[in-house]
C-alpha cells in the first residue's frame, strides 16, 4: 500500500490543467555554415573550368569569330576588312560566282566519299568486333593487329599508301600482275580508280576504332538474352537481328555519328595521296576551304563555306538521330 505522502505526490502530478514539475529538454538545431554551403555549391563548377576554359578558348570562341568573318571580305594581308554582310553566302548559291563551281563541285565529292565509306565503317567493323568476340587461340594478338593502322597519323598513312598505289613502282599492281589481274591501274591519277584508293584507305585505317567500340558494347549485351533465343529455337541470324542488333542501338547511334563527322570532314588522305586529282574530281570540301582560305587569302569566303557545310552535317546528324530513336511501343 502506499503511504499518504506517495498518495499527495502522485495526485498533484496527475491533477488536470497543471503543469508538469520538470521541464522537457530542447535540443538545438545544428547550425548551417553558409560559407560551407556556398563552397559546396560552387565545387561543380571548379572541377569543370579546365574543360570550360579550353571549351570556351579552343571552340566557342572561334566559333563566334568564324561566324564574324564569314560576314566581312577578311584578307588577313590587309589591314582593313570591309563588313559585306551575306555576300559571302549569297555568292556560293549564285551559279555566275567564281566559288559557285568550285564549292559545289567539292561537296559533291565530299558525298561520294561519305556515301561509299559510311555503310563499310559501319559494317566491316561489326563483322570484325563479332569475330574478335568469340574465342580462339591468338584473339589479344589479332585485336592489336586491326587496332595498330589507327595509331599511325594521316599523313604517315597516305604517304605509305601513295607509293604503294603508284602506277609504275607501287607494290598494289606489282601483285595484281603476279595473279594475272590488271597491273596497270592508275589508282591515283584516274577515277574511279581514285575513289576506291581513298575509300579503300580510310576503311583499312580507321576501322580497328570503330571495332574496338563495337567490341566493348558486345561484351555489354547479357548471355541470358543470347540462351533465351537459343531456347526459343533461333539461329545465329535470328540471335543477330533480335539480340545483337538491338543491344547495340545505342553504340550503332554514336558510331554513326562519329564516322559521318570524320566522312565528311575528310582532307589529308585526298590532299596527300590524290592531290585531289584528277582535276579536281577528289578535292572535297574541306581541301576547297582550306585552298581558298589558307593559298588564295579569302578567308570571308572560306569561312561561309565552313558554315553551309557545317548546315549540312548537322541536317545529316538530326537525320541519324531519328532514325536511331527509341521508338515507342504501339507507335
Amino acid at each position: 500500500m502506499k503511504s499518504s505522502s506517495q498518495v499527495g505526490a502522485s495526485s498533484k502530478e496527475e491533477a488536470p490543467g497543471r503543469q508538469p514539475t520538470t521541464t522537457p529538454t530542447r535540443i538545438a538545431a545544428p547550425k548551417t555554415n553558409k560559407g560551407v554551403a556556398k563552397q559546396a555549391a560552387g565545387t561543380p563548377w571548379l572541377f569543370l573550368a579546365p574543360y570550360l576554359i579550353l571549351f570556351i578558348g579552343f571552340v566557342l570562341i572561334p566559333i563566334v569569330f568564324g561566324l564574324w568573318i564569314s560576314l566581312h571580305a577578311w584578307d588577313y594581308t590587309r589591314p582593313l576588312q570591309p563588313f559585306v554582310g551575306l555576300a559571302n553566302y549569297v555568292s556560293l548559291f549564285q551559279p555566275d560566282s567564281p566559288y559557285f563551281e568550285s564549292f559545289w563541285s567539292s561537296m559533291q565529292a565530299t558525298g561520294i566519299f561519305t556515301v561509299f565509306s559510311v555503310p563499310l565503317l559501319l559494317t566491316i567493323p561489326l563483322a570484325v568486333a563479332l569475330l574478335m568476340a568469340s574465342k580462339f587461340p591468338g584473339r589479344n594478338f589479332f585485336r592489336a593487329v586491326y587496332f595498330a593502322p589507327y595509331v599511325l597519323g594521316v599523313a604517315v598513312i597516305s604517304v605509305l599508301w601513295r607509293y604503294l598505289l603508284d602506277n609504275n613502282i607501287g607494290l598494289v599492281n606489282y601483285y595484281l600482275g603476279v595473279i594475272g589481274l590488271p597491273d596497270n591501274i592508275a589508282w591515283t591519277t584516274s577515277t574511279p580508280a581514285a575513289w576506291v584508293a581513298l575509300i579503300g584507305v580510310t576503311v583499312w585505317w580507321t576501322l580497328g576504332f570503330n571495332a574496338v567500340i563495337y567490341l566493348a558494347a558486345l561484351q555489354d549485351i547479357p548471355a541470358e538474352l543470347y540462351e533465351a533465343a537459343r531456347v526459343d529455337g533461333a539461329n545465329k541470324w535470328q540471335q543477330f537481328l533480335n539480340v545483337t542488333i538491338p543491344g547495340l542501338r545505342p553504340v550503332l547511334s554514336f558510331v554513326t555519328i562519329v564516322t559521318l563527322i570524320a566522312s565528311v570532314n575528310m582532307f589529308g588522305q585526298s590532299y596527300l595521296i590524290t592531290l585531289g586529282g584528277p582535276g579536281r574530281e577528289t578535292r572535297t570540301a574541306i581541301y576547297q576551304i582550306a585552298e581558298t582560305g589558307l593559298r588564295n587569302f579569302q578567308m570571308g569566303n572560306a569561312a561561309a563555306m565552313s558554315y553551309v557545310l557545317t548546315l549540312f552535317l548537322m541536317l545529316l546528324s538530326l537525320i541519324v538521330f531519328w532514325l536511331f530513336r527509341e521508338k515507342k511501343e504501339g507507335k
